[in-house]
């Protein structure tokens, strides 16, 4: 029986893993290494964190991603944003050497059992294990708008669907969302010929100030992007204390902090050479011969009706506890949710139900912005480890509190 599985290889997985081995937990990681960032972004595209913003995280911050330029010969990139083959690059190189190996078959199901846990993988392998430490990242939670839900997926598709958008070239596209993945989608889209649009619910873009060449000294944990500014962004640095204010506030700390936003390098290669209609939202849609037929909802008031070869929804993500499908329907039964039917967490990222920790975006809710982000690993990693270590200690997982 192992001590922790972790079920998920992004960066919040791998960065567990790392800290988990270091401290001396016998350990064993499922899922193919930065698959999310390899098979669901557009080649082309660029990290919205600067490169002393973008590590994942080992006790010892031996594995940097300024470490793996300079291993490669790679220019240290400055502020300049990091090229996602750079990242994937790096993400593959701390994984084989801060992590004791990664199981790259997916986990189907996650079910208690006396003393801790089961884990049943894709081909029918059964693994044990005291504690499980759920990192699924961001696809899973993947939103199309209600107004789009059942059209076929030659009409309609989710931004993180696409690791290449080259079947689009030559033909007409139209891009739902007014925030980085929308706005670089359009872009990539642009740039290689197909005819875009952007349809953007606000009656503006907004752009983020290019960050620092180097990571501040006076702010040690400066958000990876500057969506969050003021007291959004005092609160994306403690997390901890975060997750300590009432949850009334917390809404209105997300609500604010989720205002979508473009990266400052993209702002040029949308502006006057991406047509955009603000104002806009999506309240029907048929197919027709060419494509679609939308019917759109303008914010000033009136309706607007386009047609287009295919609609690209880089609408976000919302997380939801059904949406965690490996976990076992007794066992998300079990499990007590916040506003949203977000699962709740403890202060070491503990559900309710004892030895299940969960990571990543899904924690947001209750550790603010930097879960959402390559910021947030070191603080989850460190904190997560710190309680699987305290539920090996205190008693068998898998009894309800």
């Amino acid at each position: 029986m192992y001590d922790l599985l972790v079920v998920g290889a992004g960066p919040y997985g791998l960065s567990i893993a790392a800290h988990a081995a270091a401290a001396g937990l016998r350990v064993r990681v499922f899922g193919r290494p930065l698959a999310f960032w390899r098979d669901h972004m557009p080649r082309g595209m660029l990290l919205t964190s600067p490169p002393w913003a973008s590590d994942l995280s080992d006790p010892e911050g031996r594995w940097r991603l300024d470490v793996f330029r300079a291993f490669r010969g790679l220019t240290p990139g400055d502020a300049g944003p990091v090229p996602l083959e750079v990242f994937t690059g790096y993400g593959m190189w701390f994984a084989r050497n801060a992590v004791p190996g990664t199981d790259e078959r997916t986990v189907t199901r996650v079910a208690p059992r006396a003393g801790g846990f089961e884990a049943v993988t894709e081909d029918g392998e059964t693994y044990t294990a005291r504690t499980v430490a759920l990192a699924v990242g961001l696809l899973p939670f993947a939103e199309l708008p209600a107004a789009l839900r059942g059209l076929p997926p030659a009409l309609v598709t989710h931004s993180s669907r696409h690791a290449r958008l080259d079947r689009f070239r030559d033909r007409d596209v139209t891009v739902l969302g007014g925030g980085q993945g929308a706005l670089e989608t359009a872009a990539l889209l642009a740039e290689q010929g197909t005819r875009v649009r952007l349809l953007v619910r606000a009656d503006r873009l907004r752009w983020e100030k290019a960050p620092p060449r180097e990571r501040p000294r006076w702010r040690p944990a400066r958000p990876p992007h500057g969506g969050p500014g003021g007291r959004n962004r005092w609160y994306c640095e403690r997390p901890g204390l975060y997750r300590r204010l009432p949850e009334r506030v917390r809404a209105g700390v997300a609500a604010r902090a989720l205002v979508p936003a473009g990266s400052w390098w993209v702002r040029e290669r949308v502006e006057h050479r991406v047509e955009v209609l603000f104002g806009r939202e999506v309240a029907g849609a048929r197919e027709v011969p060419d494509g679609l037929r939308l019917e759109t909802v303008v914010r000033r008031g009136g309706s607007a009706v386009l047609e287009t070869g295919h609609v690209i929804a880089a609408t976000g993500f919302r997380p939801a506890l059904g949406r965690l499908r490996p976990l076992a329907p007794e066992l998300r039964a079990l499990l007590a949710t916040g506003a949203g039917g977000v699962p709740e967490v403890g202060p070491e990222f503990e559900s309710s139900y004892p030895g299940l920790f969960l990571a990543g975006p899904v924690t947001a809710a209750c550790f603010g912005p930097a879960a959402r982000f390559l910021h947030g690993t070191s603080f989850t990693a460190d904190t997560l480890v710190r309680g699987v270590r305290r539920r090996l200690r205190t008693g068998p997982a898998g009894w309800p509190r």
